[in-house]
């Protein structure tokens, strides 16, 4: 297509450089077209330059809000480089435009201002005709040169010299992805506004009974108080698509609440699933890991007072399941959010009354377990309802220091058919060690990495999480089954508390104890002192035995779980787990040391299954 002279279309908000690349733009023998203030600022520099209006025959209108929006113009910067393009170009005597030089409003920073504007002076913000111009330009980037940023004028004006009138393929290239970046970034902003504005939760809590419904249903937007820290302002949780997922039905959200009562959702749910018929799942969630996880079982009486449930009556499905779940590690439950894969009932939510916890979700709640919920934390306990019909797109997305990075969601489905390629020499495993097998397997799945998950009994029992060295995750795995196992020995069962002392102080007391870290203590001294004096007087019990130890982890030898979220590199994470009752193992392979891992799970007569499943959560 072959026009003289050239013509270069200027529409601009940010004027920076605007005056030296127009008198670049003549001093090239490009012809100029502005619109509004853009032609004003170039012909007031005493360049010559014509209106839109001289193409199109038609004025700007409606207060400016109508200017290029016209064949002449997008005719111009569409037409191909085709016979049938040329010909209607000709037929209508519309000239064919080169350049087109456009930026937009700032809306951004229209919103931001304090006080606000109103919603119909940010709607006068929204433009239309740059976006038009920028995305059609972009599309014909084969033919036209588009250019969104003024740091790129003098690159096309050193090209535009030096190509005798041409820029490189890959020059328009460029342009063109920076060109519809900006009006994806742009469009993302008006959007992030009006779904503020028009369909956001935060007026639920105080909108008429009649109308929650229809506002829960189109929410797509949660205001939240902060981020991570108090500092991180603003915070919000969105989507762009559909509805948000959960309604909050009591309490106020926050921005690791989210995080942890997500994942520890998407836990139990696949957790629930993995069996057939499905069972019932519970999570109990702190800082984006779980500290424990389980699935229904029916506990002892000893366990009903090792997970100081006693008094409580019989336990429901799910009631069970969140007894163990936050039976596993008490003190790293303190403050959880929890998560069941199954409505809440009364006595779940009895249970949770009782504990220190921030919130929890679930897919709905009796009503009565609602208000006892409700009634924690002076009212503020934050209660979420999932929607269980909800699916998560196929591929995530997360910002690490302003960098996006996208990847397919790890959708990997674990169950029993994941622990078949049996490596050891043992290859016997019980309805109950499998069931543990994937309890592990699947906490891991929402662990950080590197990390490993000791289970029995249907629940995890240690998981060692985000270590940057896998024998230091089957440590801390480890010494948290210990502690879990230890505090079923009959000496701690039968521990004679002091009269009214906390739950709290009384897990605080006993994780001390059967972890051996109160004997570190000096003797004598105030940290001794106040653990001695959460027992009756002259009650505080004396330590483990090395022989006590020994004869009481021998009734728990071979029956315990443990799953891997990548390969072993060193038999000493073996050795270490089966010290702690470890007799089936389930990772994937592929270490230099897998040969020698097996040898040493042969020795302890352990069973050994390769997964060909990494689950690196990060």
């Amino acid at each position: 297509m072959v026009q003289s002279p050239p013509i270069a279309l200027l529409s601009v908000y940010d004027k920076a450089g605007l005056l030296p690349f127009a008198q670049g733009l003549a001093d090239a023998g490009i012809k100029l077209l502005g619109s509004g203030g853009t032609a004003k600022a170039i012909r007031n520099a005493g360049l010559e330059i014509g209106d839109v209006s001289d193409i199109t025959g038609a004025p700007e209108m409606l207060g400016g809000r109508v200017k290029t929006l016209h064949p002449a113009v997008h005719g111009g910067i569409l037409a191909r480089d085709i016979p049938s393009d040329i010909a209607d170009l000709e037929a209508q005597q519309i000239a064919p435009i080169t350049v087109v030089v456009c930026n937009l409003y700032p809306f951004n920073e229209t919103v931001a201002k304090i006080p606000p504007p109103s919603i119909a002076e940010a709607v006068e913000e929204v433009d239309i005709g740059g976006v038009t111009l920028l995305r059609a330009a972009a599309k014909n980037h084969g033919r036209v040169v588009i250019l969104s940023d003024p740091k790129d004028y003098d690159e096309f004006l050193s090209q535009w010299k030096s190509g005798n009138g041409t820029v490189s393929e890959d020059f328009r290239r460029r342009m063109a992805v920076k060109a519809f970046s900006h009006t994806a970034a742009y469009d993302s902003a008006i959007s992030n506004y009006f779904r503020r504005q028009y369909a956001s939760a935060d007026s639920i809590p105080t909108a008429p009974a009649a109308d929650k419904a229809l506002l829960v249903e189109r929410a797509q937007q949660l205001t939240l108080r902060y981020g991570a820290n108090p500092h991180q302002k603003p915070a919000q949780a969105y989507v762009t698509e559909g509805s948000l997922p959960f309604s909050v039905l009591s309490g106020s959200p926050g921005y690791i609440n989210l995080l942890d009562a997500l994942a520890s959702y998407a836990l139990v749910a696949e957790l629930s699933a993995a069996f057939v018929p499905a069972k019932a799942a519970a999570a109990s969630f702190k800082h984006v890991s779980p500290a424990g996880a389980a699935v229904e079982s029916e506990l002892s009486a000893t366990e009903m007072k090792v997970f100081d449930v006693e008094g409580l009556g019989s336990l429901s499905p799910i009631a069970s399941a969140y007894a163990r779940a936050r039976g596993a590690d008490r003190m790293s439950s303190f403050g959880d959010f929890i998560a069941l894969s199954h409505t809440c009932d009364v006595a779940t939510a009895k249970i949770i009354s009782r504990e220190v916890s921030d919130g929890i979700i679930a897919p709905g709640y009796e009503p009565e377990a609602l208000d006892i919920l409700k009634r924690k934390k002076g009212g503020k306990y934050c209660v979420l309802q999932m929607d269980i019909t909800y699916k998560p797109a196929d591929v995530e997305t997360r910002q690490v220091y302003g960098i996006s990075m996208e990847q397919r969601r790890n959708d990997a489905k674990i169950s029993a058919s994941i622990f078949t390629n049996f490596v050891s020499k043992n290859r016997e495993v019980s309805p109950a060690a499998l069931t543990d097998l994937i309890v592990a397997t699947l906490s891991l799945k929402y662990t950080q990495s590197n990390s490993v998950c000791f289970a029995y009994r249907g629940g995890t029992i240690g998981l060692g999480a985000g270590q940057q060295s896998r024998i230091h995750c089957t440590r801390l795995a480890g010494s948290k089954a210990d502690a879990w196992w230890l505090r079923h020995h009959p000496r701690v069962l039968a521990f004679n508390w002091r009269k009214g002392i906390k739950r709290a102080d009384r897990a605080n007391g006993t994780d001390v104890f059967v972890t051996g870290e109160i004997w570190d203590s000096e003797e004598g001294g105030s940290e001794r002192k106040e653990w001695e004096a959460l027992f009756a007087e002259g009650e505080a019990p004396a330590p483990f035995t090395k022989e006590e130890k020994s004869s009481f982890f021998k009734e728990i030898e071979g029956k315990v779980a443990l799953a891997s979220d990548a390969f072993f590199p060193f038999p000493d994470n073996v050795r270490r787990a089966t010290r702690s009752g470890v007799g089936y193992f389930a990772a994937p392979g592929g270490s230099v040391m897998d040969d020698k891992v097996i040898e040493t799970a042969d020795e302890a007569k352990a069973v050994y299954i390769m997964t060909d499943l990494r689950l690196f959560t990060h």
